[in-house]
């Protein structure tokens, strides 16, 4: 199944340096951003990491997002990276295999 959808996303180089770019799948994407079959600025800051991404129904508003996220400054783009992460959260706590096997009257601890 092909996802209709299109990616504006963002990687950081191993630089530091953040790469704006558009794709259909940016896993993808940052796996050929790695092997060196990305853009060419990336290619000689390897490995990079997808920091951001962010899908659209339609090819023109994902251009259009990229073209925009690509005259952001620094700052900006490191802002809308800070401000993802934050949203997403962390699982409150891990659940090992051993704390699943407890007998019921076992406190959790």
């Amino acid at each position: 199944m092909e996802s209709s959808l299109h990616f504006v996303y963002i990687v950081r180089c191993a630089d530091g340096t953040l790469y704006t770019g558009y794709a259909r799948d940016p896993r993808a994407r940052e796996k050929a951003h790695n092997t060196g079959r990305g853009a060419r600025y990336t290619a000689g800051r390897r490995p990079v990491c997808l920091v951001y991404s962010e899908a659209f129904e339609s090819l023109g508003e994902a251009l259009k997002r990229e073209h925009q996220l690509k005259r952001w400054s620094r700052k900006n783009k490191e802002a809308l990276v800070a401000a993802t992460l934050a949203r997403v959260k962390p699982p409150r706590r891990m659940v090992s295999k051993a704390m699943t096997q407890r007998r019921r009257d076992e406190p959790i601890r």
